[in-house]
C-alpha cells in the first residue's frame, strides 16, 4: 500500500514481547488481540503485532523509525540481529500478491502438485505469525498438514492447487516433451485458477525454473496482463511459502492414497528405497503399474526395466 514500508520480521523472546507492550502503555497506543498472537497494538502510522511463535511483525509508515530508535538499540539492545533472513525475498512480500510453487518434481512416484497463494498485507502477518515458512524446511507430515489447514482458513478462497496425477503427468510429458515447459503449464494454470479468485491480485511471483516466457504463453485471457516475478529461493517470501506448503500436503495426501490403492507404501524421492520398491512392483504387477504411480520419463524407470530384461 502506499505510504507503508514493507513488514519487518523479527524473532523475540517473551520478555521483550512484554517490554514492547509496556512501550506501547505508556504512549497510550491501542492494544488489541489478533489471530496466533500475543496482541496486536495500533499506534502512529504503525501496526505492530507479537505472535505466540515468537515472530514480531512491524509495519507502517512509521516502522523504520519504531525499529531504529527504539526496537533495536532499546529493546533487541543491538542493530538488526533479530530480523529474519529475507535474502531472495521480495522487498514487499507484505503487499498484495501471490506465490506460487510445486511438490513431486523430483520424486519418481506420486503426482506433480502445483500451489498457488494469494496476500495481503494482513493475511501476509497471520501467515507469517502462524510460522509458515518453506516446506522444505518442514520435516513433519502431521506439521505440513497443520500448517496447510491453518493456511487455508486464513486466506480463504484466496489459493489453489492443481495436481497432475501420474497418468496426466505422464501423458502430458510425452506431447510437451519438456519438464519446464509443462511446469509453465501447470503454473498457467494455477495463475488463472487464483485470478478467478482474486481478480485484483496485482503480481505473481515464483521460484526460478526456465523463461518467463515459457508461463506467459500457456496463459489463458485472464492472466495474461498479470506481473509475473521468478527468483531464485522465492520460498523466502510468505505468499510463495504458503504455495509451498499447500502444494507438499497435496502431495503427502496423493501420495497416501496411491500406496493404498497400488498395495504398497511408496517411498518419496529417488534412492535406493524407490529402486528397491520399484523392483518389487515390477515383479509382482509388471511394469503397467507404473503408468498410474510413477513418472515414467525419469531415469529411475528406464534402469529398472534394463535390470529386468
Amino acid at each position: 500500500m502506499a505510504g507503508k514500508a514493507a513488514g519487518n520480521v523479527y524473532n523475540i523472546t517473551p520478555e521483550q514481547s512484554e517490554m514492547i507492550r509496556s512501550y506501547a502503555l505508556d504512549r497510550g497506543w491501542s492494544i488489541g488481540e489478533a489471530p496466533y498472537a500475543r496482541y496486536r497494538i495500533s499506534g502512529e502510522k504503525l501496526t505492530i503485532i507479537s505472535y505466540l511463535s515468537g515472530k514480531l511483525v512491524v509495519q507502517g509508515a512509521n516502522a523504520p523509525d519504531f525499529v531504529s530508535f527504539i526496537l533495536e538499540p532499546e529493546i533487541l539492545k543491538t542493530w538488526n540481529a533479530g530480523i529474519q533472513d529475507t535474502a531472495g525475498a521480495a522487498p514487499d512480500e507484505f503487499s498484495p500478491h501471490g506465490g506460487i510453487d510445486e511438490s513431486g518434481k523430483g520424486d519418481f512416484f506420486g503426482p506433480l502438485v502445483i500451489a498457488g497463494c494469494c496476500v495481503n498485507e494482513d493475511t501476509a502477518s497471520l501467515l507469517r505469525g502462524l510460522g509458515v515458512c518453506d516446506s522444505k524446511q518442514v520435516s513433519s507430515g502431521k506439521r505440513i498438514t497443520q500448517l496447510a489447514q491453518g493456511i487455508r482458513r486464513i486466506v480463504g478462497s484466496a489459493h489453489t492447487v492443481v495436481m497432475i496425477k501420474p497418468e496426466t503427468y505422464n501423458r502430458l510429458y510425452s506431447e510437451i516433451g519438456n519438464l519446464n515447459r509443462l511446469l509453465a503449464w501447470g503454473h498457467a494454470r494455477v495463475i488463472e485458477n487464483l485470478l478467478a479468485a482474486v481478480p485484483d491480485c496485482p503480481r505473481m511471483l515464483s521460484d526460478k525454473f526456465g523463461n518467463e516466457s515459457l508461463i506467459r504463453r500457456a496463459l489463458m485471457t485472464r492472466g495474461r496482463s498479470i506481473k509475473l516475478d521468478q527468483q531464485v529461493r522465492a520460498e523466502s517470501d510468505v505468499a510463495v511459502a504458503a504455495a509451498s506448503i499447500l502444494a507438499r500436503d497435496g502431495f503427502l495426501y496423493a501420495m497416501n492414497k496411491l500406496s493404498e490403492e497400488i498395495g504398497v507404501e511408496l517411498p518419496r524421492g529417488g534412492g535406493s528405497k524407490v529402486r528397491s520398491v520399484g523392483r518389487q512392483l515390477l515383479a509382482g504387477q509388471g511394469k503397467e503399474v507404473f503408468e498410474k504411480c510413477a513418472k515414467l520419463h525419469f531415469k529411475t524407470y528406464s534402469e529398472l526395466l534394463n535390470e529386468n530384461f
